[in-house]
């Protein structure tokens, strides 16, 4: 890269007025002065969403910010950016959160942006920048002076970076740098004695998890340090595995000599109900999705890596990544990296489990080995019993609307859960919390496994783990911060359409919200006891002789074939029927806006369980979120409420 950057083009303020938006694209320019308050919380649904997500080079570039929203409106169209000559885009704070894919970087990028100024980003996405060439930065000054003309050098737009970013942006990208760098075989470290040692400093859990799989040429790592760390799992899902083995072959060659391939997963679960998909018929999109599972199948048959595929004769797969990973792959202890930013979702096991790019992915194939930054750690202690009723995703939703979380204060930090609620939670629970730490805006989740971990690897898998006294944070681990909650004082919690931050406890809603769509699903909602929390309520609705409304449709996604046949087991799948529930076979379906449950014009009105609700996240229309509970309960009422207002109303 370039010792010094200069602006070579126009910038483009994303304002929340459409009229500055539209006024810039009509050739317009502005400053941060007169753009006006500039959007926060811009999402990469928003920069690219799913529906245009059906290639992985340059055609890209066609789509950035399609999905964009300021006010009731999405002012940017198709070839904007392109054919407006931007170089440089500007937003507000927490830019880029939400899902971890490279797409969103990728359309930039092809589109012409070569740097985006915010105010603060969300960790996946900025590491994506990092791996393919766009520069980021916070400092507005910089911004400043390439407006006035100033060649600014590359070393103002790596301060505040760990050493090992700064490298991977001067060589213009991460697969650049990849091919400079050793890859030894990677293998755990043996013990961590030294931790050990009187006077060793005390390190939190997925501190010592790090320090166990260090490249070798690392000797030692502190907070804040970028490193290397070795990935017992790495795996990608359908929308990503061609772009993956694309940029893998084209920085190794084809074939790639894969590492540990038996440890690499490629799973079939985002695009699977394509068929069933509104916008990917109406729009002829189903070519473009075949062009992605032709990417993802040649690469999992062309490899000797392990698949979890579509089902023979029926819409659906075998399960999502994230609940197969917990309940086949991943142990205590463990490192896994995969394609999507919920991979946190395996940390209530007690191992490091994050998301990343295409491109970290494509490298780690080969190398064995992971980037991360030594993270500092927020500890989550959830003190005294959840009420009946309420659940881990209220716990998360209540997290989610707290403002030091709101406005970004725990970007790229670990939440680390602990106290009384949490160890008294099934694995099943313990995985929404982790699971949303891609909401709140953390590097992951974890859990400290217990007995209930080992509990749920013999059931699940007829493993018999033995923990190991590592296997804790030390009594006295240095956190960023402790943020202590009662259990008992949280009620049941909603999030308003736009952003999962948007909480409001359900009790306390002003008015009367009507619903078409109830759904339940999903990775952080489509798990046994989740279904336990469906069946509850549908089984006391029947029997009070309450079934959904015509008006409504209630769809419930089991995660993964095993929670199917547990249900069924369970005698669950009667009750559901009688009750009016359309089930669904596992995929992601309408959390990714691909299957049934998404909404079909702008004034639907959604309640459900997925884990987000940004713009056009699962269709048009307005999404509200909530537990597995209330979903349940709205969906028999036909509006929204909670299972108690639904018992006191029928009882």
């Amino acid at each position: 890269m370039s010792d010094t950057i200069r602006l070579d083009g126009r910038v483009l303020y994303l304002s929340q007025d459409p009229a500055v938006i539209e006024a810039q694209l009509a050739g317009e320019n502005f400053t941060r002065d007169t753009a006006g308050p500039l959007r926060d919380n811009v999402s990469t649904d928003e920069i690219t969403p799913v529906t245009v997500m059906l290639t992985y080079d340059e055609r890209l570039g066609q789509y950035p910010y399609v999905g964009f929203k300021a006010g009731e409106r999405l002012p940017i169209g198709r070839n904007a950016v392109k054919d407006g000559g931007f170089r440089v885009t500007v937003a507000g704070k927490r830019y880029g959160k939400g899902s971890s894919r490279e797409s969103s970087p990728l359309a930039e990028l092809s589109a012409g942006i070569r740097l985006v100024v915010a105010e603060s980003f969300e960790r996946i996405y900025q590491q994506n920048c990092d791996n393919i060439g766009i520069l980021t930065t916070t400092d507005f000054s910089v911004l400043d002076r390439l407006l006035a003309g100033v060649a600014v050098p590359i070393d103002e737009f790596l301060k505040g970076r760990d050493s090992l970013t700064q490298q991977i942006i001067r060589s213009g990208g991460l697969l650049a740098y990849s091919r400079f760098v050793e890859w030894p075989a990677p293998g755990a470290r043996a013990s961590d004695a030294p931790n050990e040692a009187p006077g060793a400093e005390p390190k939190t859990l997925v501190e010592k998890i790090i320090d166990r799989h260090l490249h070798p040429g690392t000797a030692s790592a502190q907070r804040g340090d970028g490193v290397f760390i070795a990935a017992d799992w790495r795996f990608s899902h359908d929308y990503f595995t061609g772009m993956c083995a694309h940029l893998m072959h084209r920085a190794f060659g084809k074939p790639a000599p894969l590492h540990a391939p038996d440890h690499i997963i490629a799973f079939q679960d985002h695009l699977v109900l394509a068929p069933q998909s509104i916008p990917h018929v109406r729009d002829g999109l189903l070519p473009g999705v075949a062009n992605l599972m032709e990417g993802h199948t040649s690469f999992s048959r062309g490899y000797p890596v392990r698949s979890h595929g579509a089902l023979d004769g029926v819409p659906g797969s075998e399960g999502i990544c994230h609940a197969l990973m917990a309940e086949q792959y991943v142990l205590p202890g463990q490192v896994a990296c995969g394609t999507d930013s919920h991979t946190p979702h395996s940390g209530a096991l007690g191992c490091l489990a994050f998301g990343a790019g295409a491109t970290e992915i494509a490298n780690s194939w080969v190398t064995g080995y992971v980037r991360c930054k030594v993270p500092e750690t927020l500890r989550i202690e959830i003190d005294g019993q959840l009420r009946d009723g309420v659940t881990a995703k209220d716990v998360v939703l209540h997290l989610l609307r707290m403002e030091a979380i709101r406005s970004g204060g725990a970007i790229g930090l670990v939440f680390e859960y602990g106290g009384a609620a949490v160890r008294a939670m099934s694995i099943d629970e313990r995985a929404t919390l982790t699971n949303m730490v891609a909401e709140l805006g953390g590097f992951t989740g974890i859990v400290e496994p217990d007995e209930r971990t080992v509990a749920f690897l013999k059931e699940r898998r007829g493993v018999d783990f033995v923990l190991e006294g590592w296997m804790k944070s030390d009594a006295d681990a240095t956190y960023r911060d402790m943020i202590h909650i009662d259990a008992n004082a949280i009620e049941p919690m909603l999030a308003r359409p736009g952003d999962p931050g948007n909480g409001v406890p359900a009790p306390r809603l002003e008015q009367d919200v009507a619903i078409d769509i109830a759904y339940g699903g999903s990775c952080t909602a489509g798990k046994r006891e989740d279904f336990d929390f469906y069946h509850e309520v549908l089984r006391w609705g029947v029997e009070h002789g309450l079934r959904v409304p015509e008006r409504t449709r209630l769809y419930l996604q089991f995660g993964t074939m095993a929670v199917r046949a547990y249900c069924e087991e369970q005698g669950y799948l009667p009750v559901f029927e009688r009750a009016g529930v359309t089930l669904v076979m596992p995929g992601c379906g309408s959390c990714a806006n691909c299957g049934p449950g998404q909404s079909a014009n702008p004034n639907d009105v959604t309640i459900s369980a997925i884990n987000r609700n940004f713009p056009g996240r699962s269709g048009p229309g307005d999404v509200w979120l909530a537990s597995p509970y209330t979903v349940a309960a709205s969906a028999l009422a036909g509006k929204i409420t909670t299972f108690e207002q639904l018992q006191r109303g029928h009882g």
